[in-house]
């Protein structure tokens, strides 16, 4: 169970990260979520277990989500979801923004959204 954990290298932590990701993506969105892929390059043969790990960012503004209990909800909903369905996003640098519309009233739909997402990132950018 230790690979589904959400561990540090799992994460963007930098803001260069951040930058490769906004940079150069592929994008999917709906009403709740704005979600940027950017798989990770491979030079050679070097491509070791740590560099396939998916790693997520997050981005949950204040100026839409005013209440930082609404935002840590949010966060915490998208983490979870990322860390159930890693297995299926390695090499891949994702970064998960919330939009305006995104309501923390009805959770189903979030974690609804966020599986749609899922699906449709695996079917379009694939894994290694």
């Amino acid at each position: 169970m230790k690979e589904l954990r959400f561990e540090r290298d799992k994460r963007l932590l930098t803001a260069a990260d951040y930058s490769a990701v906004f940079e150069k993506n592929r994008c999917f969105k709906d009403r709740a979520f704005l979600i940027l892929v950017k798989k990770r390059l491979v030079e050679g043969e070097d491509f070791t277990h740590e560099k396939s790990q998916p790693r997520l960012g997050l981005a949950v503004s204040k100026k839409n989500f005013k209440k930082a209990v609404d935002r840590n909800l949010i966060k915490r909903i998208i983490r979870e979801s990322f860390r159930l369905h890693q297995a299926s996003l390695k090499g891949l640098d994702i970064v998960v923004m919330s939009r305006g519309t995104t309501s923390v009233a009805d959770r189903a739909a979030l974690h609804t959204s966020l599986e749609r997402h899922w699906e449709k990132i695996i079917e379009t950018c694939g894994q290694y």
